[in-house]
């Protein structure tokens, strides 16, 4: 599997997605510090937010293959700039959570992920899983054995 980082302002459900796609029980858990798991890098909120925190988004992404933009459906304004993509080194996707809020926008959200230049975006909820598998499949390489590899009706099932 590619290695993901996860990057996005507080709230924006870096933490939550990181549990959905583990398996785990959703739970609130604040992230004060850079966490690495087998296939995903979760980092604080505060990180993407704090000029002088934001280099080390930059040192972390080198650790992974595909770089995670977050954005929340329900965000007012977006953090990042048009076209920034271009300047990583990296795959950037975009990834819109938050999408069964019900105040949520996911439309201008992937709007916004566009203008930052991502091509692939991916709209999921961590609650009901909609959207969870997709990013599975993206991170796939050749040889990877999936769960819903082994037992069809797996996360597909729950979506």
């Amino acid at each position: 599997m590619k290695k993901i980082i996860l990057i996005g302002r507080s709230g924006s459900g870096k933490t939550t997605l990181t549990q959905a796609l583990q398996g785990k029980k959703i739970s609130y858990h604040k992230t004060h510090y850079i966490n690495h798991h087998d296939i995903i890098i979760d980092t604080p909120g505060e990180y993407a937010e704090t000029k002088s925190l934001a280099t080390a988004l930059g040192i972390y992404s080198f650790e992974a293959d595909v770089i995670g933009f977050l954005l929340s459906a329900t965000e007012e304004y977006t953090l990042y700039s048009p076209n920034i993509v271009p300047y990583v080194t990296r795959e950037v996707i975009g990834i819109v959570t938050q999408i069964d809020r019900p105040n949520a926008n996911p439309k201008r959200a992937e709007e916004w992920l566009k203008l930052a230049g991502c091509e692939t975006i991916f709209k999921v909820s961590s609650y009901t899983g909609e959207g969870i598998w997709q990013i599975y499949e993206h991170l796939r390489e050749p040889g990877d054995v999936l769960p819903w590899d082994k037992d069809i009706k797996g996360l597909k099932n729950i979506v």
